[in-house]
């Protein structure tokens, strides 16, 4: 690992979002894209870069940003659709419940980048071989593999708008 002042996040070149043949990989499809939209957003920068509140209205970051993602590709494919209940909170507990917005840092930057990777690559894991219609229960809502998708892909777009905003901040560069 090198050190947080040295650590710049890998440079990511985004596939195009080309429509799939299936209903489920278009799904696949979109999500990753919107996954792979967010790196690229945050593609070579520097911890610090990452780490920082650039814009004085908000106190989002990059960082905090990929970690409340990784939070929420664990809680809803690990936690509620495979139903993995024993997973332990990763960056929030109810004591913090905004440690994944409020503390990430330079110095951990390099490791979140890390764990963000593996909860999608542990999302996808889950959800293989589940059908959509697949239906889960959390609270008193009944509710399918499609919605979590459709809500993932919501939460991804949101956030990536955010991310342009941050990005141009930091450094000025935009992107579609």
């Amino acid at each position: 690992m090198s050190t947080s002042s040295e650590w710049t996040a890998p440079l990511i070149e985004r596939r195009e979002n080309v429509p799939a043949d299936t209903e489920r990989e278009s799904l696949d499809h979109y999500l990753d894209w919107h996954r792979e939209t967010l790196l690229w957003k945050c593609s070579g920068l520097t911890g610090g870069q990452l780490a920082s509140r650039p814009l004085p209205t908000t106190t989002m970051s990059l960082l905090g940003m990929m970690r409340h993602l990784a939070l929420n590709e664990r809680w809803w494919f690990r936690r509620r659709v495979a139903g993995d209940e024993s997973l332990e909170q990763v960056f929030s507990t109810d004591e913090n419940p905004d440690g994944d917005w409020n503390d990430g840092t330079a110095e951990s930057a390099e490791a979140d980048y890390g764990i963000y990777l593996a909860e999608v690559e542990l999302a996808r894991q889950a959800v293989a071989g589940r059908a959509l219609d697949e239906m889960f229960e959390i609270g008193n809502e009944v509710l399918t593999l499609r919605w979590v998708y459709l809500h993932m892909i919501e939460e991804y777009a949101r956030h990536n708008g955010h991310a342009d905003l941050l990005r141009e901040a930091i450094d000025g560069a935009t992107g579609e």
